[in-house]
């Protein structure tokens, strides 16, 4: 699987920027809305995902390992 990164995200969405302007008829605008409804619930779902990733390392910025049993993801899961 490849490594997608913010920045491949960001690419996407102008590229979608670009297909709904040169999209001109009517049921060719009407996908392409459509694509790009689909395309912002994925975009937000990812970039809430990187937040929540951010938050997390925060608290591990601030706090060290005493909060690693609270953060699974980013310590040793516990058995």
């Amino acid at each position: 699987m490849a490594q997608n990164k913010l920045s491949d995200l960001n690419a996407h969405l102008f590229a979608q920027l670009d297909r709904m302007k040169e999209a001109v008829g009517g049921d060719q605008i009407e996908q392409e809305v459509m694509r790009s409804a689909a395309i912002v619930q994925v975009a937000r779902q990812i970039t809430d995902n990187a937040d929540l990733q951010l938050k997390a390392a925060r608290l591990y910025a601030e706090h060290g390992q005493s909060v690693l049993q609270y953060l699974p993801q980013i310590g040793k899961a516990s058995e």
